[in-house]
């Protein structure tokens, strides 16, 4: 009785929803669930998993035809397509057997394919030989060779969209990840067809030269060095030449010594001094804490002070001056904790597409979740100094990425760094354009008179550099603004007698 109760309370539930519904929305209702509404209300809708998969098969058999006609195609063609852009396999099978006569510098002809087929043990596969003389009488000239080659290009990015998004769809389904980790995967996948799809060709050396002559002048002149960025420390940029784009620069340090302040100060320089977009990712420090060591740095006020709260009307009066101009600027900073490399290149990608990008600064690398954490350690920090390296030069921007070193750099005899103290991995050398060190010889010392000798000495050690030289850098360090400012250079004494001349 109670099952028969609830049974008719809730049809009686339905036909009062039915009644409330407006007629026409009633009826499409039916014809839903009958499964007859198109488009129009004209014929139904097929479900997405019965409908054909986009492909041009005639397209696909005139670039076949093309190159029977006319072998020379071939390097046109394969810079656009791959075997896997055919939806046929036997075109598959038959362009793939083409590409490797043409690569080992054999003549094409019918004659000479229907003998490789038969000798590989293909040719029925492709559907005999008569299948090969239709497919070279189906196109009468070879001049759209390339034409044809962009349909079937296109119809296989299609394809290629509608895997992703089936896979897509399957793991938001599955729900076994993280969300957001689930967000990246998916913008990586679809990314991944563009990227995969490049027809760039070689370029002539006339055009790269005249880069080359025009960023010679522009050095020549001390204007913003092109392909590039300044970090506005003067002795660096005098030997790196910038930050230089598709670099990957590492920064590495023991903790304390300043390695995150230093590259603040080289955000602060692109994105405040010289108005370049950049972005600093943060894996270790909150944004609040980064805009107030950023605020203090620039306004040069006591950071320590103003977490007490006990700066003097001067310094607040300086701080709210520096804010207006820091808030104009374009700095992005991303303290999301636990992003994944895929989740930073995303991040980069679409500050890129929105407002373009000069300068991509991660703190720091060691912090960087791997794709798989099952990997052993050494693994994993070599994959991410890879990918790294790969996304300076996909986003065509210079990364610097902050590192930590290992505890032999506070042993060795002169607490000097060097490449072999690269934390976890010898891949971050191997991979980086550019290896700097931040060296403050104060930290080591233990008494109160050494550390005065040299308190406020910094370095910055040049230990590798691809294409340029390798050296030291001295900077002054002003610990009360976590700050490092340019030394300046004072003349020699014995020449001061002479200035009047």
């Amino acid at each position: 009785m109670a099952a028969s109760r609830d049974t008719t309370a809730r049809d009686s539930s339905r036909r009062e929803f039915s009644d409330k519904q407006p007629s026409g929305q009633r009826s499409q209702d039916r014809r839903r669930r009958r499964g007859d509404d198109g488009p129009g209300g004209g014929a139904p809708v097929a479900p997405l998993e019965s409908r054909e998969r986009p492909a041009n098969v005639d397209a696909e058999r005139a670039v076949l035809g093309s190159i029977l006609l006319k072998p020379d195609v071939c390097d046109d063609i394969a810079l656009l397509i791959r075997p896997e852009d055919f939806a046929d396999e036997t075109h598959q099978v038959l362009y793939r057997h083409l590409l490797e006569l043409h690569d080992s510098g054999k003549r094409i002809d019918v004659t000479i394919v229907v003998d490789r087929l038969r000798t590989q043990g293909d040719l029925d596969r492709v559907g005999g030989a008569a299948a090969i003389a239709e497919i070279l009488e189906a196109v009468p000239h070879a001049a759209h060779a390339t034409h044809y080659a962009h349909i079937v290009r296109d119809k296989s990015m299609l394809r290629s969209l509608i895997d992703a998004s089936t896979d897509i769809l399957r793991d938001a389904y599955d729900a076994s990840d993280e969300p957001r980790e689930l967000v990246a995967r998916a913008e990586a996948k679809i990314f991944q067809i563009l990227e995969h799809r490049s027809s760039a060709e070689a370029r002539p050396i006339e055009s790269v030269l005249e880069e080359v002559m025009v960023r010679m002048d522009a050095r020549m002149k001390h204007e913003h060095a092109l392909g590039g960025v300044e970090t506005g420390f003067t002795d660096l940029d005098s030997l790196c030449g910038g930050l230089h784009n598709s670099e990957l620069v590492i920064l590495a340090a023991r903790p304390s010594m300043g390695k995150t302040a230093f590259a603040m100060n080289i955000a602060e320089n692109v994105a405040i001094g010289a108005k370049q977009p950049a972005l600093f990712v943060s894996l270790e420090m909150a944004c609040l804490e980064l805009a107030d060591r950023l605020l203090c740095s620039a306004a040069q006020v006591n950071g320590q002070r103003l977490r007490n709260g006990t700066i003097s009307q001067e310094d607040r009066r300086r701080l709210v001056q520096k804010s207006a101009e820091i808030s104009s600027s374009p700095l992005y900073i991303d303290d999301t904790p636990g992003r994944t490399l895929t989740e930073i290149a995303a991040v980069a990608r679409r500050l890129k597409r929105k407002q373009g990008l000069s300068l991509i600064v991660i703190d720091y690398l060691q912090l960087i979740e791997p794709d798989n954490p099952r990997d052993p350690r050494q693994e994993q920090v070599a994959k991410i100094a890879r990918r790294l390296k790969t996304m300076s030069r996909e986003l065509d921007v210079p990364v610097l990425c902050l590192a930590q070193l290992n505890r032999q750099a506070e042993v060795s005899r002169d607490n000097r760094p060097r490449l072999n103290h690269l934390r976890e991995s010898g891949a971050i050398e191997q991979d980086a354009d550019v290896v700097m060190f931040v060296h403050r010889e104060e930290y080591y010392q233990t008494t109160d008179e050494d550390r005065e000798r040299v308190k406020g000495q910094a370095e910055i050690i040049i230990a590798k550099q691809r294409n340029g030289p390798i050296g030291d850098i001295k900077l002054l360090w002003q610990h009360e603004f976590t700050r490092f400012v340019n030394l300046e250079h004072r003349p020699y004494d014995e020449f001061e007698q002479f200035s009047s001349f």
